[in-house]
């Protein structure tokens, strides 16, 4: 180590600490400090999947498939469908037909604390309280 440093110092090159800026002080869109600053982020593209149900089945069964077969799915009908985020659970909804094509209108969003745990989690985030949309 001590080595290194004299290499630096005869090539005259100065070694200085990184300084980054303190990111909970970032002041946010209502100015508050200590709010995130979410414009930093608004043009960074997401993945947005709404999943109506799953089912697990062996490669044997997908190959026998055929148009008109129905295939049952692990939820009920008129069960709320799951809006996930970059495969993180955000939401739930229902279906709706709008101009002829299918929509999903936000019947629930999780709440603030469930969605944050939801992006540090390594997968799907498991349905925690939910706050109702207005």
């Amino acid at each position: 180590m001590a080595d290194e440093e004299n290499v630096d110092a005869a090539a005259g090159d100065e070694v200085k600490a990184a300084e980054f800026p303190d990111l909970e002080q970032a002041v946010g869109e209502g100015g508050v400090a200590g709010t995130p600053n979410l414009d930093l982020i608004r043009d960074i593209g997401v993945t947005l999947r709404v999943e109506l149900g799953r089912t697990d089945m062996m490669i044997a069964e997908v190959l026998e498939l055929s148009p008109g077969q129905v295939i049952e799915l692990d939820k009920l009908a008129g069960e709320p469908l799951d809006i996930m985020i970059n495969d993180k659970l955000l939401a739930r909804g229902e279906v709706v037909v709008v101009d002829e094509k299918f929509g999903v209108r936000i019947t629930s969003i999780l709440d603030p604390r469930s969605r944050v745990q939801a992006m540090g989690a390594d997968g799907v985030a498991e349905p925690g309280p939910q706050a109702d949309s207005p």
